[in-house]
């Protein structure tokens, strides 16, 4: 039996930091490439960059991608050689969460619901099974003339981060990638410990799964739970919603019916509430960076916390009161959002 988690968005279309942007400038500038050059056409300033409260759009750092790629000539394998400058300490708050987290799997976890405050253009979908965790690299969203030296780029993060996780190389069991054999497999196989395959239908790596349960060596409950607060509360700022976004977010709170509560209206129903076809308003929401589906969770998720901290409902009664026909996808959709049980969190609460 195999279990599969998924990040908190399937879109790359997310407000960012700058410190990816950082990363790309510092490495340009040793290869004799000044700032001004890699972030031209973007409007971004020295001072940004180093404001750890700065936020860009995701179509910003692609700008600043493809300044990188057409300035930053004759290094061979760029992608993989820009991914393997991100270091815990490039997420900040993030990342601290993540290294401070019990084991592998809580940091893999911690990292997937809390996605968008990463660097990442390619969507990784984890799955579980008995010999092999597989982690599915999505990257055909990302624009062509960006998508292979991205898809590098963040898979070479991702290990490089594990393997600070762990205090120790992490080896891959497989390396797959779904576009044609570069000259780099040799340079591949030194980091990842096994060659690489390419030209095959998935792009997708594999870790043995002993590896999760390994205890982190920085591990630290009491800081953990202060990182995974401030994580939270800084993609609720990060979320803040505007335009179609803010609308479609009040639409989803639940009114008054006969029974007290009225569930959110499905995304059919929504889209002729607002005068818009399905496909034009699910553009709208793209354009925004969200979806449906985020933007449903988002407002379950402020409910249920609410109804645990201020209300004695059972989570029988508050999975009802939020449209789900039983308390099971309820607690497991709550501790995708996080980490945790309805019950566990109104116990900490409490205390």
């Amino acid at each position: 039996m195999s279990t599969v988690e998924e990040p908190d968005v399937r879109t790359w279309n997310f407000p960012r930091g700058t410190a990816s942007v950082a990363v790309m400038v510092e490495f340009a500038g040793e290869h004799g490439v000044p700032a001004e050059r890699i972030l031209a056409g973007t409007g971004l300033t020295g001072r940004q960059l180093a404001d750890p409260d700065a936020q860009i759009p995701a179509e910003t750092e692609l700008a600043v991608v493809r300044n990188l790629l057409r300035e930053v000539t004759g290094v061979p394998a760029l992608g993989v050689e820009v991914g393997r400058r991100y270091r815990i300490s490039t997420f900040g708050i993030f990342g601290y969460a993540c290294v401070t987290s019990p084991t592998l799997r809580e940091a893999i976890s911690l990292a997937l619901r809390y996605y968008r405050l990463g660097f990442a253009f390619c969507t990784p979908i984890v799955e579980s099974r008995p010999r092999e965790v597989v982690t599915w690299i999505h990257h055909d969203t990302i624009p062509a003339d960006v998508q292979q030296f991205l898809a590098e780029r963040d898979i070479i993060a991702m290990h490089r981060v594990m393997s600070d996780l762990l205090g120790a190389r992490v080896d891959f069991t497989r390396a797959e990638f779904g576009y044609p054999a570069t000259d780099q497999a040799e340079r591949l196989e030194s980091l990842f410990g096994i060659r690489p395959q390419f030209d095959r239908a998935h792009t997708v790596f594999g870790i043995d799964p002993d590896l999760l349960a390994q205890p982190l060596p920085q591990a630290n409950q009491p800081t953990w739970a202060v990182c995974v607060a401030q994580c939270r509360d800084l993609l609720h700022r990060r979320s803040a919603r505007t335009g179609i976004a803010a609308e479609v977010r009040d639409r989803l709170l639940p009114g008054s019916g006969a029974t007290g509560f009225t569930a959110p209206p499905s995304f059919d129903t929504l889209s002729r509430t607002l005068n818009v076809s399905p496909r034009t308003l699910r553009r709208h929401l793209d354009a925004a960076g969200t979806s449906y589906r985020v933007l449903l969770d988002e407002v379950r998720q402020t409910l249920a916390e609410e109804m645990l901290t201020a209300t004695p409902l059972s989570v029988d009664d508050i999975a009802i009161r939020l449209g789900y026909a039983e308390a099971t996808p309820f607690i497991h959709a709550f501790k995708r959002w996080t980490g945790t049980t309805p019950a566990a969190y109104r116990r900490t609460v409490r205390q």
